[in-house]
């Protein structure tokens, strides 16, 4: 039987692919989900596994050659490598020597999971387990942190943990190995030193600087620096083993430099700090995730034209609506009748009269939405995330306060998925929660508006010429100014204002 290995999906808007390098031949024995060849996009490297156990057949794309997506790339015959009488006597030796420790059961690999559309790679955070522990089918096995999200996986099988490979603190890509599990209670009996001969080097992280001179870099790289006329030497590889892609010659071009290009960017030198204070410090590295919310809100402060309009918004109404019905709907609906849903309503009436609050830049065009997918801010112990409520204008008031609910439960315990926080057209944040009274949010890239709610204060105001004692709110929007105006913006603010201090308005879409 002939299996065929085709292009895998490469990511939104990536049509083709260089391939770079394949780790196999022609007649060659391949496992299945070993991997195959390497391809190489515009963003990122992608591993193509096996898609079956066999003999690797004709490979038809050739390292070099630019392939689409889905394209084939190779035949895979089943079943042909378990032919013992094809097998070299070195080769029945070592199968020999390793029969001890498939005794309880075959090895199975613990693979990196899928890590969501346009993450390429994790850090491993936690080994739950250790060697030589035993271990139940779906059982946590240690926890991947990504720039947004914690990923548990769970074991693939029970039996016993035999190797861990990437141990705490490693940096795995979507498709790298993470431990091997020996089926049954019994640890595999191969030497330590073999097994890390046949897993451990594999996946080692590359040591500091160019590599190995006999690593074969990516065709396309080696390209690269024949055009720029720079030599292997001036180029620092990213891919496996110190592998130079053409985004490394890319970077060494734009650098100007020729040194290799530094492992992370020089830090702006620490003030002294006493001898007694140093002994009183903890110093503890920033989590992916922390180090991404400082990129991004840098990255959006650079590129925007943040400004922020106030305004204050008379709760009573709202208050008195939701008193009045929300045991009723609670009981109907299942879910609690909050403040948020009532904001989430507002805030996609008035984007239909203002869209450009509800838009984004590409280069020079705007791209209008003529849909919400309305993000909602959630703090967590990990930090700040923002899962997306999609169509929420199309959505009631029940549908919202359900989902609300259900991805803040689900953004505090770490469970969200990549897709989950993934494009939004309009934020919502609630400092108030925290007691903030007044702050100015900044924007979530590349969307081009974020509304901050702040604390309910009662607080004297004039109603009809007598001073009265009201639950107010203060309200901030946060535009980005290259394409909201500031009528624009007030206008939007103003609506949301209106909406909420009489309710009955969103019921006639006014």
């Amino acid at each position: 039987m002939t299996t065929e290995v085709r292009v895998p999906t490469l990511g939104e808007s990536v049509t083709e692919a260089t391939v770079a390098t394949w780790f196999k031949k022609p007649g060659d024995s391949v496992a299945a989900d070993e991997m195959l060849c390497e391809l190489e996009t515009d963003k990122v490297t992608v591993e193509v596994p096996s898609p079956a156990a066999g003999t690797l057949g004709e490979i038809v794309a050739k390292e070099g050659e630019t392939v689409g997506v889905d394209a084939l790339l190779a035949t895979i015959t089943e079943g042909a490598a378990a032919a013992p009488k094809k097998e070299a006597p070195a080769a029945k030796s070592a199968q020999a020597t390793s029969a001890p420790a498939k005794s309880g059961g075959d090895e199975v690999k613990v693979m990196v999971p899928s890590l969501g559309e346009s993450v390429t790679e994790a850090t491993v955070s936690t080994w739950f387990k250790k060697e030589g522990d035993s271990v139940a089918q779906d059982e946590m096995l240690c926890e991947l942190e990504t720039d947004k999200v914690s990923i548990e996986v769970p074991a693939p099988a029970s039996g016993t943990l035999t190797k861990i490979i990437a141990g705490e603190g490693t940096t795995v890509d979507a498709s790298a190995q993470l431990a091997v599990i020996s089926g049954g209670d019994a640890p595999a009996a191969a030497p330590k030193a073999e097994q890390e001969g046949a897993h451990g080097e594999a996946y080692q992280t590359p040591a500091a600087g160019n590599g190995s001179r006999d690593v074969e870099d990516a065709p396309s790289a080696k390209k690269a620096m024949a055009e720029a006329g720079i030599s292997r030497d001036q180029v620092q590889g990213s891919g496996r083993d110190g592998r130079v892609m053409k985004e490394d010659v890319a970077k060494a071009v734009s650098a100007g430099s020729s040194a290799p290009q530094p492992a992370a960017p020089a830090q702006a030198p620490r003030a002294p700090v006493a001898a007694e204070d140093a002994a009183r410090e903890e110093r503890v590295k920033m989590t992916r995730l922390r180090q991404t919310i400082a990129r991004r809100l840098k990255d959006a402060q650079n590129t925007a034209a943040i400004l922020t309009t106030y305004n204050e918004v008379d709760m009573t109404e709202v208050m008195a609506l939701r008193n009045e019905y929300k045991d009723l709907f609670e009981k109907k609906h299942g879910a609690r009748l909050g403040f948020m849903s009532f904001f989430t309503k507002a805030c996609c009436h008035a984007l239909k009269e203002v869209p450009e609050v509800n838009a984004e830049i590409d280069g020079t065009d705007i791209v209008y939405k003529n849909f919400v997918h309305m993000g909602i801010a959630a703090g967590t112990p990990q930090g700040l995330v923002v899962p997306v409520i999609r169509d929420a204008d199309q959505k009631s008031f029940a549908d919202l306060e359900k989902e609300i609910a259900e991805k803040g439960r689900r953004a505090r315990d770490g469970k969200l998925s990549m897709a989950e926080m993934q494009g939004g057209t309009f934020t919502i944040s609630n400092g108030g929660v925290y007691g903030s009274l007044m702050s100015s949010p900044i924007l979530n890239p590349p969307q081009s508006g974020i509304l901050g709610m702040h604390k309910i204060q009662d607080r004297p105001m004039v109603i009809n010429g007598e001073i009265k004692i009201r639950p107010m709110m203060y309200l901030a929007l946060s535009y980005d100014h290259r394409i909201v105006d500031g009528k624009g913006a007030v206008t939007f603010l103003v609506r949301v204002k209106e909406a909420l201090e009489d309710p009955r308005r969103l019921l006639m879409d006014l």
